[in-house]
């Protein structure tokens, strides 16, 4: 593992993204219509800060990340209980070569850019064709006005690219942010990217 995933597992927060937050919401309003419990795909799930919301909500949850020392810090966790585990599968891969079944939920918060440009929109491909209808996709785009839009192993998307991708699907929430700030270990970066929850009809 690199010391750049070492320094960010070591700094990132544990509150759960936004956008998980605001697609659970929608599943919580349409409860009545499933029985029988949900099913999500985490995918980049780093150490579990969104996992471990849809464990205690009673999500079933396939967590999925290309490093290893993430999914053993995720099952480490002290907020992981019995119940919750029961409730989990994991799986160490890159997105270009992860397997996931279909899933009410496929959530991948600040992890999709780093699938590298040729396999994008295979991986899109495969993540929207997973969805059955009424499943949702929530995460997040980088923008190509990115601070890191120079990385050539990363995927970057402009305005029109990224509606571009949700077209098709029932958009619930799409967010363009443009703004300085700070990584997660503290280093200046300008931000560009879109906050993303759809439907998939």
């Amino acid at each position: 593992m690199s010391t750049t995933w070492s320094r960010y597992y070591d700094a990132a927060g544990e509150q759960p993204r936004e956008t998980l937050l605001f697609a659970l919401e929608r599943f919580a309003a349409e409860a009545g219509a499933k029985k029988g419990g949900l099913f999500a795909v985490d995918l980049g799930c780093g150490t579990g800060r969104d996992t471990v919301e849809l464990l205690r909500r009673g999500w079933r949850v396939l967590a999925i990340d290309a490093e290893a020392v993430a999914i053993q810090r995720l099952l480490r966790r002290g907020d992981l209980g019995s119940g919750e585990a029961a409730r989990l599968a994991t799986q160490v891969a890159r997105f270009e070569g992860a397997e996931w079944p279909g899933a009410d939920l496929i959530n991948s918060s600040y992890a999709l850019p780093f699938c590298p440009p040729n396999q994008f929109v295979a991986v899109w491909d495969r993540i929207v064709a997973s969805l059955p209808p009424g499943g949702r996709f929530s995460g997040q785009l980088l923008g190509d006005r990115d601070g890191w839009a120079t990385q050539p192993d990363m995927s970057f998307q402009t305005r029109q690219d990224a509606e571009a991708l949700v077209r098709g699907l029932e958009v619930e929430h799409f967010d363009e942010v443009e703004e300085d700030g700070k990584t997660a270990v503290g280093d200046l970066k300008h931000w560009h990217l879109f906050h993303v929850v759809a439907r998939k009809q």
